[in-house]
């Protein structure tokens, strides 16, 4: 991790002390480098961080920040320019690693601000056992939400790795669902989310995993033998799009999909970094 201290942080230490102190998840603000503005104590104790060295990005010889694979994570300016061309909020599994071994297990919540017309990049840190069974399952549609998600993909790239499968991500986006919650409000748009979602439910197999990414963006996880994400995703298409009736409109959903593919040597966050690339070039 990749951080610098501020001689005049953008946010007083004073107000910032009094607004973070009690939370129990770690929060840091790096401007659009990835250099640490501001932290709390939070984050350093999550991160088995002494603060000084949170912000001095001075860290300890056998410590290490790695992805749910045992590899070092991007650095935080990569992160930073990741998020930042994305425009989008994204969730990753962190391991603190201490001498090579892992030491604690976090979820980081990645999202892109702005602040006094600066763009930064806000990072929330969790532990892993505070995530609440019932924040896994996204109230609207009944699917798993993305905690929930990660660790499936998680779980995917290490049977790829074991038994020489493929793991395969697509990432389904519902094209105009803004103007839908626009013209006939956010619940008419919330039914045809959850129309989406028993579409897929019951179009996909089994064995496949749909989770509800973020906002119309849908995700499907999969093993597979051979081949890539590309078959998927026309399935998915096909399964999910045709006119369905929401309050007194026949809506017809279009969706663009993106995907990836790894054979077990990829990571959550590079599987992931990947299918949404794909989806925004979509």
């Amino acid at each position: 991790m990749s951080a610098v201290h501020l001689a005049a942080p953008l946010v007083p230490d004073s107000g910032w002390d009094d607004l973070v102190a009690e939370l129990p998840y770690g929060l840091v603000l790096h401007d659009e480098h990835g250099s640490v503005v501001v932290a709390n104590a939070s984050a350093a104790e999550l991160l088995d961080l002494p603060p000084h060295h949170l912000r001095a990005g001075t860290n300890p010889p056998d410590w290490r920040l790695c992805d749910d694979s045992g590899s070092p994570v991007p650095s935080m300016p990569e992160l930073a320019r990741q998020i930042g061309r994305a425009g989008s909020s994204t969730t990753m599994p962190f391991v603190v690693t201490r001498a090579d071994r892992p030491y604690r297990r976090l979820w980081a919540d990645i999202h892109p601000v702005t602040h006094r017309g600066r763009g930064m990049i806000l990072l929330v840190i969790r532990p892993v056992e505070s995530e609440p069974v019932r924040c896994l399952l996204d109230p609207t549609t009944g699917l798993p939400h993305r905690a929930l998600l990660f660790d499936r993909i998680e779980q995917s790239l290490v049977r790829a790795r074991i038994h020489g499968t493929r793991t395969t991500l697509v990432l389904a986006d519902l094209r105009g669902l803004g103007k839908v919650n626009r013209d006939l409000g956010f619940d008419r748009g919330d039914e045809l989310l959850a129309l989406l979602a028993d579409r897929l439910r019951s179009g996909l197999r089994a064995d496949q995993t749909v989770a509800r990414y973020t906002g119309g963006t849908f995700a499907v996880v999969t093993d597979h033998s051979s081949g890539t994400g590309e078959h998927l995703a026309a399935r998915i298409r096909v399964v999910a799009e045709g006119a369905g009736r929401i309050g007194d409109r026949e809506i017809d959903p279009v969706l663009r999909t993106g995907w990836s593919t790894s054979g077990g040597d990829g990571t959550v966050h590079r599987l992931v970094s990947q299918a949404e690339t794909r989806l925004r070039e979509s």
